[in-house]
């Protein structure tokens, strides 16, 4: 398993210690001026108690900020910990994801989807992870669940690359009013990984959300 949570939670920490050491060369700067002033005031004409004391009330208002950011960044830190531990419970278990994604590895990716009543036509349309359409097909008009494997070749009989890529479902019947389509796909969890501090689920070289995640069973 790999992770970005020590590498954020240590750039964090070191920018909140930046802060911290600047606010403290800040204050002491002011201090030295205001000692200076003090003594070199004019005792007929003494300073003004209350425009020092508001600034030191400042001073200690972004104090209680910068250690109160210091605070909810360890609470993140700690939620990421707690969520990539429980990650780990998914390796090498069986996934059901329903995104529409699935993993092309070793020429082959498999999806299955639901049709919510039998259709008139149904068209299947694969893309890859750039949105670009790379293989349809006319899909079974069956109502209920229907597999389809893909061998990972365009129209044109051309290979695609290993990757990520999206089935949708277009389903029509006989009127042409649209039918309601689901699309799932399994696979096995190889590696958890962590992408802006959250942690995915790999399957070959999909990465995949613990949010999307619909089912986890066993791999036989």
């Amino acid at each position: 398993m790999t992770t970005g949570v020590n590498t954020a939670s240590q750039s964090s920490a070191s920018t909140q210690s930046a802060a911290m050491q600047q606010l403290s060369g800040n204050l002491d700067t002011f201090l030295q001026l205001l000692t200076t002033q003090l003594q070199n005031q004019d005792p007929l004409n003494p300073m003004d108690s209350n425009e020092f004391t508001q600034q030191l009330v400042e001073y200690s208002q972004v104090e209680q900020q910068i250690n109160t950011n210091s605070n909810l960044q360890n609470l993140i830190s700690l939620t990421q910990s707690n969520a990539g531990t429980a990650a780990v419970g998914y390796l090498n278990q069986t996934v059901t994801v329903t995104n529409g994604n699935a993993a092309l590895n070793d020429g082959s990716a498999d999806w299955t989807y639901t049709l919510g009543s039998a259709s008139n036509a149904t068209q299947l349309t694969v893309t890859n992870s750039s949105g670009q359409v790379v293989y349809t097909t006319t899909g079974s008009t069956d109502a209920g669940a229907n597999s389809f494997e893909w061998d990972g070749e365009d129209n044109n009989g051309n290979d695609q690359p290993a990757g990520t890529y999206t089935l949708t479902v277009t389903a029509t019947g006989a009127n042409g009013a649209s039918i309601p389509a689901t699309v799932s796909s399994s696979g096995v969890v190889s590696e958890i990984t962590f992408q802006n501090g959250q942690p995915m689920l790999m399957i070959g070289g999909m990465a995949v959300p613990l949010s999307q995640v619909s089912a986890i069973s066993p791999t036989t």
